[in-house]
């Protein structure tokens, strides 16, 4: 297992592909910007909680979550900007984002990789940290199954390689110790 020190000023790249692989880049956003943000979608994102068949049993999913399309929908406050920024620093036409809102430490994602058979080949899945910071894990799917710990701060931003979903499952496991809560923001391009 790797415990990088994703915590530098500078980007990180952990994964390498011929699409980009996986970037940890720092400090995309101030924290004024992600502060405002954070209130704004906390109070205003149509927020749901939903339900999961797991282990032959219907089970709550451990966050809130909320999905817009960003080229159809009512969108709140600043997440059209924000969306905007994020395609300008990645130059990718995104057009959908997945918002996940961590409660607390008790609320996770399990590994897991994005379904691609809705998503436009060659293009990034780039995942903006708000809140808290939380970790991600990165895993490989076969041997050596290497593994990097990431911490997330508020403003960075995951990028991720259409190509690395074949490759790697991520997740963000629990934290008990963690109080505050986190909002994530998944910018992806469908190609419906």
């Amino acid at each position: 297992m790797h415990q990088a020190s994703f915590f530098d000023s500078e980007p990180q790249q952990p994964v390498l592909d011929a699409e980009g692989g996986l970037r940890y880049l720092p400090g995309v956003f101030d924290p004024p910007w992600c502060e405002r943000l954070f209130e704004i979608l906390l109070t205003h994102a149509a927020w749901t909680s939903q339900q999961r068949m797991m282990y032959e049993r219907l089970v709550e999913v451990p966050r809130r979550m909320a999905s817009y399309r960003l080229d159809q929908d009512a969108l709140p406050p600043l997440l059209a900007e924000t969306a905007q920024r994020v395609a300008q620093v990645l130059d990718a036409p995104f057009n959908s984002v997945g918002l996940n809102l961590y409660r607390d430490g008790h609320d996770s994602v399990a590994p897991h990789n994005d379904k691609v058979h809705d998503l436009a080949p060659g293009q990034p899945i780039a995942v903006l940290s708000l809140g808290a910071t939380r970790r991600m894990t990165i895993r490989a799917k076969r041997e050596p199954r290497e593994c990097w710990h990431m911490p997330l701060e508020a403003g960075s931003l995951v990028v991720m390689s259409h190509a690395s979903q074949y490759h790697y499952d991520h997740g963000i496991p629990k934290a008990p110790g963690v109080l505050d809560p986190r909002i994530s923001l998944a910018f992806r391009v469908r190609r419906f």
